[in-house]
């Protein structure tokens, strides 16, 4: 193959694995019932006068399956924290026992759960027309290329295999959140 079409090919598999990535950080980002510290990774932290990520002045775990953690590193900032969880808008309520902050997390109801399918299938939507922009990108670059017609037909087929492939992919990620969301 034409050393200018193997570049536009590789190229777009490097954009529709990241597409994929994006897809799989954004749909950890939506809880599952059990309590991860992925889900305070939104939380923005007022940090002598800077808004800072909560990973960056607290150490927070997941002692259980129902329960977060967060332990600051300055005793200080367990008020700032806790604001700052309240207006991060996560629907929980942080308790602040002096030493650290625990927060509960509350079981998920049936209606919620759906809710949450439904924001993990719009993530997966569009993460495919993510996909489907970078095989319409590679045709063009395709089309613009000075090589005979066969190669660039022959081309167009091989991204549109890896555009299958990809979609697949997506459906697959999403089939297993979706598990995950909707098993009790």
């Amino acid at each position: 193959m034409n050393e200018e079409l193997q570049f536009i090919i590789d190229s777009t598999l490097e954009s529709m694995s990241s597409a994929i990535e994006h897809l799989e950080t954004e749909l950890l980002k939506i809880r599952a019932g059990k309590a991860n510290p992925v889900m305070l990774s939104s939380v923005m932290v007022d940090y002598y006068g800077s808004p800072t990520p909560l990973s960056q002045v607290a150490n927070v775990s997941t002692p259980d399956a129902r329960t977060l953690s967060i332990q600051p590193w300055e005793k200080a900032l367990l008020t700032e924290i806790e604001k700052a969880i309240m207006n991060a808008n996560l629907g929980f309520n942080p308790m602040n026992n002096g030493e650290s902050i625990i927060i509960s997390v509350p079981p998920l109801t049936e209606e919620r759960r759906k809710e949450l399918a439904k924001m993990a299938k719009a993530e997966t939507e569009t993460a495919k027309v993510s996909i489907r922009n970078a095989r319409k990108d590679a045709n063009n670059e395709i089309k613009k290329s000075e090589v005979s017609d066969d190669e660039q037909k022959n081309c167009e087929i091989d991204v549109q295999k890896h555009t299958d492939a990809y979609i697949k992919k997506t459906h697959e990620v999403y089939v297993r959140k979706e598990k995950e969301i909707l098993t009790v």
